[in-house]
């Protein structure tokens, strides 16, 4: 275990974030900040301080939709490998034509080129995890991965065998904000016990476990998952440029990848000399799940323009329709609120009240439904034993909450990609227009996943005959997808192409019928 004086004791005082952040902008760590601002100005950017916030970036100039506003390489990564997730090669990131490192048995490759890119950090990490028994070996988690891949770039970055750059440097990690002083004695002490994991695997005398800790916590706070085109997460990476960038629930710019390569694109106009934001967090939700899930996650409270409106009427009626429950009338879309007594909720449309136990009874019906026991029947691809679960779930859903609930357009999700898997595609394609207009109510209309819903939908009517429908479709998921993923891509050209052949199948179809 680490140290009694820093496990055991009280912890260290931090200084408050303003304050260590200044110090960062000064030159703290030996970074030299000049540099590293003049290498964000080839992005037409800046980083400035902002009171509450800390270090910031701000462009110089004024970008428009789809533009990319700064993309970056990980300093590290690692793929999501374990036994919940496919094994993915750690170069690239393919789920194909996989080969086990045959020394380390921990790490795949897709080919020798991915291997031989790898193989100056691998090189150490193979010999380190090669030191392990083989059930120590299988246990080492993507997260531990991650932390020795971070003292192996310091390393050889430190002995100039790989180089430093203003954008890619150990101190760039040493500036980020670890939050130490705000996490709770329990992930103290996991931290603690990862940190003695990678001290173990290592055996490395020079590296400090204290700093290994607080880098753990430095992971939870600005780590990034790694996702494809579909945002199906791949792995997780950190960008600590991009970690610079703060956060609103209501951002001017997305988060994007490409294979690891993470780029930050405007989703809107962003005038000269405004900060970039981009959102850490799922946006479809009310205020109160907004702030717990950024409180827990990353210890700060948004106070951004949408969290601001909080106990306003808009804020009540808004987290009413997401969160809440629906209208005895079930011709009425009104929302409810509960009344002073405490005993009803009543509907602020026709004023209808539903009795608090009815609405209690079935929510202990919803409780009472696992639908953990679902996510495993569909990983394990018994896909209708899950979507039975789940049909259940949406059943006494929507007998209790709003027609634009999250929860509901969640459980019709999940019932949609297990359809998907069942290759059901009509029944699949009835429940993704289901969940449209739900995604266009909680999402800007510009977001990649109210882009990659309209996707869905229209390959399920293109395959279903449904060519004209198709077409509308497909161009909404261009539309968008081409602000916030670019056009470049293999899945933006796939889609450009399909988006082509449909509208050439429709035109065909049309003219036929003419004649």
């Amino acid at each position: 275990m680490l140290g009694s004086a820093w496990n055991k004791g009280p912890r260290r005082k931090y200084e408050s974030r303003v304050e260590k952040e200044v110090v960062e902008l000064k030159g703290a760590c030996g970074i030299d900040m000049e540099e590293l601002q003049s290498a964000v100005e080839c992005y037409s950017l800046k980083v400035s301080t902002v009171p509450e916030k800390g270090r910031s970036l701000f462009v110089t100039r004024d970008f428009y939709p789809g533009e990319v506003i700064i993309c970056q390489e990980p300093y590290v990564c690692v793929p999501n490998n374990s036994s919940s997730h496919q094994v993915r090669c750690d170069g690239c990131f393919t789920a194909t034509n996989l080969r086990k490192c045959s020394r380390c048995h921990v790490v795949w490759y897709c080919g020798s080129t991915c291997q031989k890119s790898e193989w100056k950090l691998h090189r150490l990490e193979c010999e380190a995890l090669s030191r392990l028994d083989k059930d120590k070996r299988q246990s080492v988690t993507p997260s531990i991965r991650l932390m020795l891949k971070l003292y192996i770039r310091r390393k050889l970055q430190n002995e100039k065998i790989i180089p430093n750059t203003a954008m890619d440097n150990y101190n760039l990690v040493q500036t980020l904000v670890a939050h130490m002083s705000d996490i709770t004695e329990e992930q103290l002490v996991l931290y603690a016990q990862m940190a003695n994991l990678v001290h173990l695997i290592f055996q490395w005398p020079e590296i400090n476990i204290k700093e290994i800790a607080e880098n753990f916590s430095k992971f939870a706070c600005n780590a990034h998952t790694i996702s494809d085109s579909e945002l199906r997460p791949l792995g997780t990476g950190l960008y600590p440029v991009i970690s610079i960038i703060n956060h609103s629930c209501l951002p001017n710019s997305v988060l994007v990848f490409e294979g690891r390569s993470a780029s930050v694109r405007a989703v809107q106009h962003v005038p000269k000399g405004t900060e970039v934001l981009i959102s850490y967090i799922e946006t479809a939700g009310s205020t109160m799940t907004r702030q717990k899930a950024l409180n827990e996650q990353y210890l700060f409270t948004c106070t951004c323009p949408r969290c601001s409106k909080v106990g306003q009427y808009d804020d009540i009626q808004e987290s009413a329709i997401l969160e809440g429950y629906r209208c005895k009338n079930e011709k009425c879309d009104g929302f409810l609120i509960r009344t002073t007594d405490g005993k009803e909720f009543q509907c602020q449309h026709c004023g209808l009240a539903r009795d608090k136990e009815e609405i209690k009874k079935i929510a202990n019906e919803l409780r009472s439904l696992s639908e953990e026991e679902a996510s495993k029947l569909s990983s394990t691809g018994n896909y209708q034993e899950a979507i039975c679960i789940y049909k259940t779930v949406e059943k006494l859903q929507t007998k209790i909450y709003h027609p634009f609930s999250i929860w509901l357009m969640q459980t019709r999700d999940k019932i949609l990609k297990s359809l998907m898997e069942l290759e059901h595609w009509s029944e699949a394609l009835a429940y993704c227009k289901l969940t449209i207009p739900v995604y266009q109510r909680v999402y800007p209309a510009v977001h990649p996943l109210l882009g990659l819903q309209y996707y869905t939908c229209g390959k399920l009517e293109w395959y279903l005959g449904g060519t004209e429908e198709a077409v509308k479709s497909l161009t909404k998921a261009v539309d968008t997808l081409r602000i916030t993923h670019g056009t470049n891509t293999p899945f933006m050209k796939e889609l450009l192409m399909k988006l082509e052949e449909a509208r050439a199948e429709a035109s065909y179809n049309w003219s036929s019928t003419e004649r």
